[in-house]
């Protein structure tokens, strides 16, 4: 009987073995052939990529849409290729790699004292981002992992990105809430992905003019730390150089209680990741169900994951938590294909 779990772990394995030592042009030609091959079959990831699009770009026509889409795969694979390529890449790559604008935002955060939570949505390639703060900036961080099955394929997630000098915490309930705030009442700063809730418990917000549901976490832990929330969008420009801008900060709410706060806070980080998705809907990989209607007449809002090459493809382990009274929190994990999450109580 053929062991998916292994069958999973083996294939990302070799992935983070073979692409890294391919030439760059090799792994970039090898990424497009693979995303075009996945747009072509149309597999359920492409079309609920597509119908997420829709609601980004509301009069785009189905050609248009059909663009996008394939653009978004190009952009997706571009993630993965450099992402199995990033522990063989240099210092001075890293650092050439990233050009965010606004930067000075995070630089005078991190200076104040206060810590600093950097909120992303599921855009560009927020491995290389953090790679760049860790080695550009020399500041180390700390974020959250989705458990994912099998556990040796977590395990590599992880050390892959501790490997990136990052700390990755296990989403296991809310322990790891109390850990980020004493990074971020130390001074430190925590990145989390942000924009897709997958506890049925986050705080709702208007989106592309739609209610979706997103983590309470990121403005819950500024409520209670007094840290400063500054979002961060990113996208490709068909350089080889990443963009991103780094957003003004998102301020606490003078009045109101705690959760009244965090969902004002809430909205404030769904219309920024909301200015940069439609600059760049291509770099916006959600492939999975985001909207509340779309969870409430398909059902689970977990579509099930395929690996890249597959007909759907997975999405990058969306954003989970935002039980604000436990403390949940994002995560920043991309669920590989294959891969299964863990239950969370």
């Amino acid at each position: 009987m053929i062991d998916r779990e292994k069958l999973t772990d083996g294939a990302y394995a070799l992935g983070w073995s073979a692409v890294k030592r391919l030439p760059e042009p090799a792994a970039k030609a090898l990424g497009r052939r693979i995303a075009d091959t996945v747009w072509k079959r149309r597999g359920k990831g492409v079309r609920r990529l597509e119908a997420n699009l829709a609601r980004v770009v509301p009069d785009a026509t189905p050609q248009r849409l059909a663009q996008l889409s394939r653009a978004g795969m190009r952009s997706y694979l571009r993630y993965w290729m450099e992402s199995f390529r990033l522990p063989a890449w240099s210092e001075e790559r890293i650092k050439g790699g990233f050009a965010p604008a606004d930067v000075h935002h995070l630089v005078d955060g991190l200076k104040s004292g206060r810590g600093v939570i950097l909120a992303l949505p599921h855009m560009g390639n927020y491995d290389l981002a953090g790679a760049w703060v860790t080695t550009k900036l020399g500041v180390p961080f700390t974020t959250v992992a989705e458990r994912l099955k099998p556990e040796s394929l977590y395990d590599r997630f992880v050390a892959y990105r501790e490997g990136l000098g990052m700390e990755v915490l296990p989403h296991t309930g809310g322990a790891a809430f109390g850990i980020l705030a004493r990074r971020l009442r130390a001074g430190g700063l925590v990145c989390l992905v942000a924009d897709r809730d997958l506890s049925s418990s986050g705080i709702e917000v208007k989106f592309f003019g739609e209610a979706a549901k997103m983590p309470a976490g990121p403005a819950m832990l500024a409520v209670q730390t007094g840290a400063m929330l500054l979002p961060v969008t990113l996208w490709y420009d068909g350089s080889p150089v990443m963009r991103g801008r780094v957003h003004p900060e998102i301020e606490v709410p003078q009045t109101g209680t705690r959760a009244e706060k965090a969902a004002v806070m809430t909205q404030e980080m769904a219309d920024a990741f909301a200015s940069g998705i439609a600059d760049h809907p291509e770099d916006w990989h959600m492939l999975q169900r985001l909207w509340i209607g779309d969870l409430e007449t398909g059902g689970s809002g977990a579509v099930g994951s395929e690996a890249p090459g597959s007909g759907s493809g997975a999405a990058r382990g969306g954003a989970s938590g935002g039980d604000a009274s436990r403390g949940d929190v994002s995560s920043a994990d991309r669920a590989p294909g294959g891969a299964r999450r863990t239950e969370r109580s």
